[in-house]
């Protein structure tokens, strides 16, 4: 062979030598990988019976594996799970560390979807620690990421740990809300251990309210989904919330059976969460080493047996026995210590609990007693507002009269968003406010809010400019009257505290994925600012940075909890940047989806669409005692050529009903004599067929109950869309007339 053909020969041996070793690394890093993952499973296994130290030690192998291959995803998980696990045995600030690990390694990989798990962890751990604001924090961002990498499975977790923190606050309207959400969430998602520690949690709720039938309904419901699914500590909290409602429905028979029952299995599995206390695991570990060290001194007592030496053997199997029952009477007393502290502790709460409970239901019958109130006196003036503003503006106008009537209308509407959001504020807090996605026009919305405003920032002298990204698209779909809200209530702000200067409203896309956008706006003035330590509290609920402030620039300091409330149910964030004598800038950003002008759908025409029915025969009784909502529901319905009849009390009503054939009723609530609410009973006692709506001005969120018990067919709140009222119209003349047609 040639030096040539050696070179080459040797070369392709190192070549594929080189290739193999390269496979053989990629091997490597697989087999570790599949290491980690039969690690944690082990770990997963040993966790779920209790034994967590051990699993604590396989996930510590686990993330050595990790390191070795440097696969940081993995570091990040492992450190959280780890962290979750001191977390399970009380290891605080230990878990706090653990978990700070798998956030900075998960931010700096943009790991957001097990990012998401480790502040849902974290929140948990702050709750446990009794540090409510830190948690809600980090359970707030563990849901929005959760959101937004459409991990639904994973939020009913969340939102039952908000729950529970909300309910230790005894903020229990918030968490009522909150585990209803819950509740619903998990039975979807079939998370049957989540679903019965709800169920339960909502019997804690209700209790505390004062529904105690209904507490001990939603508890028991919590426990049979336990004991189906063979969930031992739910079964355990289950019993002992039975046992306290029950004491306090004096049902004291039932209040010990339960305590008996709870009792009894928390010395079965001898009190999971107690147990694994690292003093009394510590405990159990002697406890074993000391039964082992008995075996070795028994094999050694046979092996001595041969030399007959009784006296021996006695002498070990005593000291054995003694230091085993020695240790297994200090591991009881320290059980029973806990357990008699617990119990104290417990009464203790219980009696603060009972005292603030009084307190907190006179306060919220108040609350709810002057909202009513207000919200009723409001709406009603409101519906004469917007409803004569529409007729004028149908009715041909003089074009200079136009602009007057569409600034009108404009700020009715704005003026009952606002009533609406201010009186629901706890509505909004929590979260559960529908979105009214449309098309629209977002660079004439912005335009419109900036014009109507105008006139304001005149008066300060103040000029206005807006700047809309030259290649950003006009038309997309979502929730426009939220977003004009929300600049309203921004660009209102920034006029209030600027004087003599410019005001800039800014939109731009700061990301794009198709046609989904990410925007921000920008609202910039050169005002008063706002102090550094002020800003941290901007955002809260009547703030409005002092006292000396408020009586100079007025408000209710409502507006930026409100806006920052509509913000996050638009799945967005808001933020400032301000310097005290320098003026304010007010960021926000919210997604939106891009949509051409041409997919836009007409709305129906309802009015028309109930012209091309057979209404000669239709009848309708409007019952309302207030002169101006008599005429103005009266001119709708005559536009649509149907007749009506009026009354202005419920007993009248009640009368008109029996000696004529109506077909749809507008039932008001509020009128002197018997109520809407009454009439509509009396109405249903010998007519079950009728059509009866509740035309009302009053809050529904805490009154559904009473229209469903009356017999009420469906509800428009005052002042209504007049669209909305014309297409319930319309959905129940056509059922009649079909009706007609079958007959």
């Amino acid at each position: 062979m040639s030096q040539t053909k050696q070179y080459i020969v040797a070369f392709l041996l190192v070549f594929t030598c080189a290739i193999s070793a390269q496979n053989d690394d990629i091997e490597d890093v697989e087999v570790v990988k599949l290491r980690i993952e039969n690690t944690i499973s082990q770990s997963e296994f040993e966790r779920e019976r209790g034994d967590y130290f051990n699993s604590k030690d396989n996930l510590k192998k686990a993330l050595e594996l990790a390191i070795q291959i440097d696969d940081k995803e993995y570091q990040g998980i492992l450190h959280a799970k780890i962290g979750k696990l001191q977390f399970t045995v009380n290891e605080f600030d230990k878990a706090i560390v653990s978990l700070t690990k798998a956030a900075e390694i998960q931010r700096e990989l943009n790991d957001a979807k097990n990012l998401a798990v480790t502040y849902s962890i974290k929140g948990a751990l702050h709750a446990s620690m009794a540090e409510y604001r830190d948690a809600l924090e980090y359970l707030k961002s563990a849901k929005t990421l959760f959101e937004e990498e459409d991990l639904e499975d994973q939020i009913p977790e969340v939102t039952l740990n908000e729950a529970k923190v909300h309910y230790n606050l005894k903020d229990y309207k918030t968490a009522k809300s909150l585990l209803e959400n819950t509740i619903v969430s998990a039975r979807k998602t079939n998370q049957n251990d989540i679903l019965s520690n709800a169920l339960i949690y909502s019997g804690k709720v209700f209790d505390k309210l004062g529904n105690n039938k209904q507490g001990i309904k939603l508890a028991n419901e919590g426990l049979e989904v336990a004991k189906l699914n063979d969930l031992t500590e739910n079964i355990n909290e289950g019993y002992l919330t039975l046992s306290d409602i029950y004491e306090n429905d004096k049902n004291y028979q039932k209040a010990y059976m339960y305590l008996e029952k709870h009792v009894a299995l928390s010395d079965s599995i001898l009190n999971i969460q107690r147990a694994n206390l690292s003093p009394e695991k510590r405990a159990e570990y002697l406890e074993t080493y000391n039964a082992a060290e008995f075996q070795k001194l028994k094999t050694k007592v046979e092996k001595q047996e041969s030399d007959s030496n009784l006296a021996k053997i006695t002498t070990i199997l005593s000291i054995a026995l003694i230091t085993i029952l020695s240790l297994l009477t200090l591991s009881l007393y320290k059980n029973n210590n806990i357990r008699l502290k617990s119990n104290n502790m417990l009464q203790e709460k219980n009696d603060d609990l009972i005292e603030a409970m009084k307190k907190a239901e006179l306060a919220s019958k108040t609350k709810a007693n002057f909202l009513s109130t207000v919200t009723h006196e409001l709406r009603t003036p409101l519906y004469a507002v917007t409803g004569l503003t529409n007729m004028l503006l149908e009715e041909e106008p003089n074009p200079k009269q136009i602009p007057h009537l569409k600034s009108l209308k404009f700020s009715g509407d704005y003026l009952l968003t606002f009533i609406n959001d201010i009186l629901q504020i706890n509505k909004i807090e929590a979260n559960k406010v529908e979105l009214d996605p449309v098309l629209f026009n977002l660079k004439t919305k912005v335009e419109n809010v900036c014009s109507a405003l105008n006139n304001s920032a005149l008066d300060n002298n103040v000029k206005m400019h807006y700047e809309y990204q030259k290649d950003l698209p006009e038309t997309f779909i979502g929730d426009n009257l939220k977003i004009s809200q929300i600049l309203i209530n921004l660009i209102g702000n920034s006029i209030k505290f600027t004087k003599d200067g410019d005001i800039w409203v800014r939109v731009y896309s700061i990301s794009q994925k198709g046609d989904d956008h990410v925007l921000r706006f920008e609202i910039e003035d050169n005002g008063i600012g706002i102090s550094k330590e002020k800003q941290d509290n901007m955002f809260e609920s009547f703030s409005q940075g002092s006292i000396q402030i408020n009586r100079k620039y007025g408000g209710t300091g409502l507006g930026l909890s409100i806006v920052k409330g509509l913000i996050e149910i638009l799945k967005g964030k808001i933020y400032l940047k301000s310097e005290l004598g320098k003026g304010t800038t007010f960021f926000f950003e919210i997604p939106l989806t891009y949509a051409p002008e041409t997919v836009k759908i007409e709305k129906e025409d309802y009015s028309k669409n109930i012209s091309k029915l057979d209404i000669s025969n239709i009848k309708i009784l409007i019952v309302e005692d207030n002169k101006i909502n008599q005429m103005i529901t009266k001119k709708i319905l005559n536009k649509m050529n149907l007749e009506c009849d009026i009354v202005d009390n419920g007993e009248a009503a009640v009368e008109k009903v029996k000696q004529n054939n109506y077909n749809v009723v507008l039932m008001d609530i509020h009128m002197p004599g018997i109520s809407g609410l009454e009439a509509t009973k009396i109405i249903r006692t010998f007519d079950k067929e009728l059509t009866i709506f509740a035309l009302t001005a009053v809050t529904l969120e805490d009154k559904m109950h009473e229209f469903d018990e009356a017999g009420f067919d469906d509800i428009i709140s005052k002042p209504f869309k007049q669209e909305d009222f014309e297409k319930k119209l319309f959905e129940v003349l056509a059922v009649n007339e079909n009706n007609s047609a079958s007959v």
